[in-house]
């Protein structure tokens, strides 16, 4: 095993399903991330909530994600984008939750406020 990958296998990781994706508006805050590859969780449900998706802790045909490895900096960039309030996870717009994936365990951020009336995304890609 190289120098890299040791340092890769130490650093947490993130699994995001919406703007933080390649190709979307967010993905720039994943900037010196590295991509370790797509997976899909039968443990997450997105809702469509116009400008980006939000993720339940539900059960369903699976929510695409994709995982990267990040820096402990970059996690605390990412709180601050998804209005994660660590001290009081369920009054920010944001709670986060550790997933397993297939590239290990991954920081995933789940939507805090009711969904009741917001379209479910079943095939659980946005």
């Amino acid at each position: 095993m190289d120098h890299l990958q040791r340092d890769i296998k130490r650093c947490p990781r993130v699994a995001v399903y919406g703007t933080l994706k390649r190709g979307y508006r967010n993905h720039d805050w994943l900037k010196g991330a590295t991509l370790l590859g797509q997976d899909r969780l039968s443990t997450l449900t997105l809702y469509d909530l116009g400008p980006y998706p939000g993720a339940k802790q539900e059960a369903s045909h699976g929510a695409v994600i994709e995982v990267y490895a990040i820096t402990p900096e970059q996690l605390a960039l990412l709180d601050e984008l998804e209005d994660y309030i660590a001290h009081a996870p369920s009054t920010g717009v944001y709670d986060r939750a550790i997933f397993p994936t297939l590239f290990g365990d991954a920081w995933c951020y789940l939507y805090n406020a009711d969904v009741a009336s917001v379209a479910r995304i079943d095939s659980g890609e946005w």
